[in-house]
């Protein structure tokens, strides 16, 4: 298998005998939901939409997998997500196949999917490489695999000597208990072959620090990953180091 780390997205190739353009969390209508608490900008899903079209150009994906969160608003779906959604994914599907992992901010998203593009909220097996949003347990199947998850939005953030800092999206890549996960066959101490890649925000307004997803891990695979064997990369794939490192770092930078 072959990870191809596009930090113009961010998004990622994965290539075994099909290649798979993975992008996560787009949260299309973030602008109709910041504007109701009083900060108004204007829409920048066409940009969104734009930086995934521009991916798809270069790398010429046989399928796109859309890890959820697709729309933004909860429960309902804003006249934002109404008037745009529907042209965005009709400019995504004329150029690749899609299929959607739907996640917790997706209610109502099958009015805008055909029935065969939406997978399993639980994840889906393809090409031998797991795809979950990451707000549920993952079905079954995907025990022994890598698993590919949105949801968290992972954000690294690097400080130099002199305090500044640079706060930039990242990849959390971690082992994971599989007896935590409540696979049906664990090993032993739960330590199987089961890793998880938690990816990064396609929308740029949305993103959360590593350090707290790991002090307050907030869904069943962040619950469930091996914290201290955990390493973090840029969105460009460059390797940080493990995330001790970067917590051992913060609490320095912090006394």
């Amino acid at each position: 298998m072959r990870l191809t780390f596009l930090d113009r997205g961010p998004a990622l190739i994965v290539e075994e005998s099909i290649r798979v353009l993975v992008v996560g969390d787009l949260h299309l209508g973030i602008e109709a939901d910041l504007s109701r608490h009083g900060l108004h900008i204007r829409s920048r899903s066409r940009e969104r939409m734009d930086r995934v079209v521009s991916c798809i150009d270069s790398e010429e994906p046989d399928l796109l997998i859309l890890l959820g969160d697709v729309k933004h608003n909860v429960p309902l779906t804003s006249r934002q997500e109404y008037r745009e959604l529907p042209g965005i994914l009709d400019t995504l599907r004329a150029k690749v196949p899609i299929h959607l992992v739907p996640g917790n901010h997706d209610p109502g998203i099958e009015r805008f999917f055909r029935e065969r593009e939406i997978l399993p909220r639980t994840g889906a097996l393809i090409d031998n490489v797991g795809y979950l949003h990451g707000h549920t347990y993952p079905d079954h199947s995907l025990q022994g695999h890598l698993i590919i998850s949105g949801h968290h939005h992972p954000l690294v953030t690097i400080r130099d000597q002199v305090g500044c800092a640079l706060r930039t999206p990242g990849y959390l890549f971690a082992p994971v208990d599989d007896r935590c996960l409540q696979f049906p066959h664990p090993e032993e101490d739960g330590a199987g072959k089961t890793r998880v890649l938690f990816i990064p925000a396609l929308n740029e307004l949305a993103g959360y620090d590593i350090l707290q997803t790991a002090k307050e891990p907030f869904s069943p695979l962040s619950r469930c990953m091996n914290a201290r064997e955990s390493e973090v990369f840029l969105a460009d794939g460059t390797f940080i180091g493990s995330l001790l490192s970067l917590e051992e770092h913060g609490d320095h930078e912090g006394t």
